[in-house]
């Protein structure tokens, strides 16, 4: 009866813990309106998420950064096509201070042709001087020939601004950032890294506390994505780099989980009960004998 009691007792006490998970965050956009035109044209740049960083607000340009902006959650710039870019698209980008990063995509058109006429060119009229009949006289008359010099029509042929197929290249790389998907972590969640500015199909290795924690190519436009795996891993911030020729950095908060310490408490106190049963049963089973 009184392990019965203590059993009671000791399931009553069990108290489960719950973790609250994290409320989700809008993830950062930029748009180009128009999203196309010729270089040298200008373009309005909208963005939208990004809430945590005050600062500026800088819209990229093929590794270049092509405007800036005072800091806003929501908001918008003008700026102009860089006027040495050829036909082609090219992908543009929003950054804050914290490297929150977001894409677009533009699309450079030729420019309008010009086609310039001459006009042709109109002779002056030819009036034949009068025929004067000679005296009779038994000579053979004299007959005047006048000949009408030819017309001359010169058309200067069109200009032509038309780019060459292999427009298409963007700008080479510049300064570039490293964005990871998420903030905060607990030891075994996935983890993404996207990066820009790399030169074009260089490799990237990404490194942390002293070991790769993920490898991969950078694409024509110096752009990659990743994912990033810790063997071993403490609570606290750390940095991941990624190395293309230059060095690209994030940070990463690794918390571990409240439950796992209640949990592991709970089952001590529980242990500590059950010896504690064990240990009056015995006696109460020696009384006995005697």
């Amino acid at each position: 009866m009184r392990s019965s009691g203590l059993l009671v007792a000791l399931a009553a006490g069990v108290t489960v813990l719950v973790a609250t998970p994290a409320t989700a965050q809008q993830p950062p956009a930029v748009t180009a309106s128009p999203n196309s035109g010729p270089a040298g044209s200008s373009a309005t740049f909208t963005w939208s998420g990004f809430y945590r960083c005050k600062g500026t607000v800088r819209i990229g340009w093929g590794g270049s950064v092509l405007a800036t902006a005072p800091w806003a959650a929501n908001g918008s710039v003008t700026a102009t096509i860089p006027a040495g870019a050829k036909e082609g698209s090219y992908v543009f980008t929003a950054s804050d201070e914290c490297n929150r990063l977001a894409r677009g995509t533009f699309r450079v058109t030729p420019a309008p042709v010009t086609t310039t006429t001459t006009p042709p060119v109109t002779p002056p009229p030819v009036t034949n001087p009068p025929v004067t009949a000679p005296p009779v006289t038994t000579r053979t008359p004299v007959v005047t020939t006048t000949t009408t010099p030819p017309v001359t029509t010169t058309t200067t042929p069109p200009s032509s601004s038309q780019p060459s197929s292999s427009a298409s290249e963007p700008a080479g790389p510049g300064a570039g950032v490293l964005v990871l998907d998420k903030e905060n972590i607990q030891p075994g969640d996935d983890l993404t890294a996207t990066g820009t500015g790399c030169p074009g199909g260089a490799d990237v290795t990404l490194k942390s506390l002293g070991q790769d924690v993920g490898r991969t190519v950078a694409d024509e436009n110096g752009e990659f994505t990743s994912p990033v795996r810790f063997t071993d891993i403490e609570p606290g911030r750390h940095k991941v780099r990624a190395e293309c020729g230059i060095t690209l950095v994030g940070n990463v908060d690794v918390t571990l989980s409240s439950s796992s310490g209640g949990t592991t408490g709970t089952l001590v106190v529980l242990l500590f009960f059950l010896l504690v049963g064990a240990a009056m049963l015995r006696r109460q089973f020696a009384g006995l004998r005697r």
